[in-house]
């Protein structure tokens, strides 16, 4: 299949092959057609593999004959009425796909806008009053505009939900349900992820109207050309023997998730102790700070970038080649997530997990998810001391297992979610 086959303009076309893109991926060619067809969807691919334009590029289609139609009749409404809504779970994704749509709708007459929390809320206010097609926003400040009077979306044909169960993980069931409340019932509703937990189909029961079911991959994958390796070592040489591998492998650029913002920025510290150029991202710090760290590791200026799993979605750097899981996560589904950075598009990567015996029923989880046994291995030197092991891993186990009974009772609310 070829765009040119997907009823999609010559002029988008045109663009498509500017911008290098030859042929449709998987999920950009069963989606495109089904979206052009005005049918809800509910579709799955593994990271790295197009998502972003598999809805983006029907919507601008859609909307630039809508704009066509509208000033053959004369009929322009001014200020603009936001016509399509995608929602993201974390700003970095957010800024992604606004990215997106202004690539592919370039000289296409529709205006994007991009609203989330941590800067000015007057400056995006301002631009929203003025008009726009196309908003790409977060729920909370989204919530936000809409409670100021900023926007309607009385008029909205479009809503799409990019990642709805890391937004449901993030703790926002009550913001999205407080912006279903205001976009019109007859609508088009898109609902893309990685990964469909139960919460996301229960979801896709609200929001969606016949949806066509569209699944690339086998559900909850990773992409094929990424090696997950697992060492096995004790939880207090973790920082050593990250230490060492980044050392030992001259890694340029590698991307380490921590559970915690503190365990980020302890590790960051301990690996600059020891002559690596790391730094620590996540939420506390301002929008202005994560977007100058951000440009500084895509251009190589630090080696090491160690996140929480805000950086787990909508993190796109190029050709980044390895993804350290410090600590496991405690959501099985955001592992995918997580390694979901490197291996893009097709390219190769390796997915790297430190693991201690109290993370034994996290990886239970992460393998039932996969359906897969990740294979656990000593690095010479950093072997495990097998003889303090047990008490310790009964102990974490069961805190484990309080910590994930508790999120799941309240809904998996993470407390204090970032707008």
């Amino acid at each position: 299949m070829s765009f040119s086959s997907m009823a999609l303009s010559q002029k988008l076309i045109s663009l498509l092959s500017e911008l290098g893109y030859l042929a449709p991926t998987p999920i950009q060619a069963q989606a495109i057609p089904v979206i052009l067809a005005g049918k809800d969807i509910m579709a799955g691919a593994q990271t790295g593999t197009g998502k972003t334009a598999a809805f983006a590029l029907p919507i601008l289609q859609k909307l630039s004959d809508n704009l066509m139609t509208g000033s053959e009749a004369g009929d322009a409404v001014h200020p603009k009425p936001v016509q399509a809504l995608i929602l993201t779970p974390t700003r970095e994704l957010a800024l992604q796909v606004y990215q997106s749509f202004g690539k592919y709708g370039k000289d296409s007459g529709l205006d994007t806008a991009i609203v989330y929390g941590g800067v000015s809320i007057d400056a995006q206010a301002d631009t929203l009053k003025a008009g726009v097609d196309i908003l790409v926003a977060t729920p909370g400040r989204l919530l936000d505009h809409l409670r100021r009077g900023s926007l309607t979306l009385k008029q909205l044909s479009f809503l799409v939900f990019d990642e709805a169960d890391r937004m449901l993980d993030m703790g926002f069931k009550d913001e999205i349900d407080a912006i279903l409340r205001k976009v019109p019932a007859q609508r088009q509703t898109l609902l893309f992820s990685a990964t469909f937990a139960p919460s996301v189909f229960a979801l896709s029961k609200r929001l969606l109207r016949e949806p066509e079911l569209i699944e690339v991959d086998k559900r909850n994958t990773v992409a094929a050309k990424v090696e997950q390796l697992v060492y096995a070592v004790d939880a207090d040489r973790k920082s050593e023997l990250i230490c060492h591998l980044a050392k030992s492998k001259q890694w340029q650029q590698v991307l380490i998730f921590c559970r915690k913002k503190v365990g980020a920025d302890q590790l960051a510290a301990k690996m600059s102790q020891s002559g690596i150029k790391a730094q620590a991202f996540h939420g506390d710090l301002s929008q202005a700070a994560r977007e100058k760290v951000l440009q500084q590791f895509k251009l190589g200026d630090i080696q090491v970038l160690v996140a929480t799993d805000v950086a787990a979605r909508g993190l796109d750097v190029e050709e980044l080649k390895v993804v350290v899981n410090y600590e496991l996560p405690f959501i099985a589904e955001d592992y995918i997530h997580r390694i979901g950075r490197t291996g893009r598009a097709g390219n190769a990567g390796q997915a790297i997990t430190l693991y201690c015996e109290d993370d034994a029923l996290l990886l239970e989880e992460i393998e039932a998810l996969l359906d897969a046994r990740l294979p656990q291995q000593w690095l010479p030197g950093f072997e495990p001391d097998l003889t303090k092991l047990a008490p310790v891993a009964r102990k974490n186990s069961k805190a484990a297992q309080r910590q994930r009974a508790k999120r799941r009772a309240s809904g998996g609310k993470k407390p204090g979610a970032r707008r």
